[in-house]
């Protein structure tokens, strides 16, 4: 079971790739969560991962700032263009790979923990049943190769003080994403087309941020971990759902097939994970994909595109 840390020797936490829709949500989780460590936040600016003199410098700095309480990194940088990867997969490896390794020898130099958020894409995603932290990934895209390849970084160069937690199907206030989409072609068009083949869980960015700094600041092994959303759904009910909850007519989405919708990069048909090693290790579970709909609307729908309560 997990061990929460006494405030008087919480580490100091570092995000990279604050500028982002998770790294956006961690920094306000880090400022508003009952437990509020030092923390600094760091965008692609501040903090280019793809540099390695970069990032040994700038944390070297917040090791000594952490005045020997520890540093925990929370890698929130991610190349998240899946159908670029399939022609850029080399500007997706420098940062979803060689990246995230300049990460995780820095941090096995200054001794910090680094928690390397991934993805369901390491998975050939073909599976019937949820995916667990110990099925042997198989990724079928650049996207997935490059997320892999990061992941065995962070376990080869850190071992006990790694943590990889693949998530997928993610939304949340800042940046695009499939709820804002949808509000916004549905004011556009009277009917659209939604594939319902592919099965996940849909996971709101603000719940994942707090379950991650849970694990960052809990005394549980190194390792694979899988954190989304309980339950699965199609993007095609996750689209009726939407609408619902905006008070639109959800016979206005209608369903398709992944084939009538070509992509570059094939899309996983099952993209649903596992919660054991999460509740295996004592931490929290996140809700289910509707509840988690439900309290992101009630919280920022308008950020969303929902419209503000009557």
């Amino acid at each position: 079971m997990s061990s929460a840390r006494s405030s008087a020797s919480l580490p100091r936490v570092v995000v990279t790739g604050a500028g982002g829709q998770l790294g956006t949500d961690l920094l306000l989780a880090l400022e508003r969560g009952p437990r509020s460590p030092a923390h600094q936040g760091l965008t692609r600016a501040e903090c280019d991962i793809v540099d390695p003199h970069r990032v040994r410098s700038v944390l070297s700095d917040q090791a000594r700032a952490a005045e020997g309480a520890g540093l925990v990194v929370v890698n929130a940088a991610a190349y998240t263009n899946v159908d670029g990867a399939e022609s850029e997969e080399a500007a997706a490896y420098a940062i979803n790979a060689a990246g995230t390794a300049h990460l995780a020898m820095v941090c096995a130099e200054l001794g910090a923990r680094l928690v390397h958020v991934s993805t369901d894409y390491v998975f050939a995603g073909d599976g019937t049943s949820p995916y667990e932290a110990t099925d042997a990934p198989d990724p079928r895209t650049a996207y997935g190769r490059t997320k892999l390849a990061g992941e065995q970084a962070v376990q080869v160069l850190l071992g006990a003080n790694g943590f990889v937690v693949r998530s997928g199907w993610l939304y949340g206030r800042t940046g695009p994403n499939f709820v804002k989409t949808m509000l916004r072609l549905a004011g556009e068009r009277n009917q659209l087309q939604v594939v319902d083949d592919q099965r996940g869980a849909p996971t709101w960015t603000a719940q994942l941020a707090e379950r991650l700094l849970e694990l960052a600041l809990a005394d549980v092994p190194g390792g694979i971990y899988h954190c989304s959303a309980a339950g699965a759904t199609t993007w095609f009910a996750f689209a009726r759902a939407i609408c619902e909850r905006a008070g639109l007519d959800p016979a206005r989405m209608q369903p398709s097939t992944t084939a009538a919708l070509a992509r570059p990069a094939p899309r996983p048909a099952y993209s649903v994970l596992s919660a054991r090693s999460w509740t295996g290790a004592g931490l929290t579970p996140l809700p289910a994909w509707d509840e988690q709909l439900d309290a992101a609307v009630a919280s920022i729908g308008p950020e969303l595109g929902f419209p503000p309560p009557a």
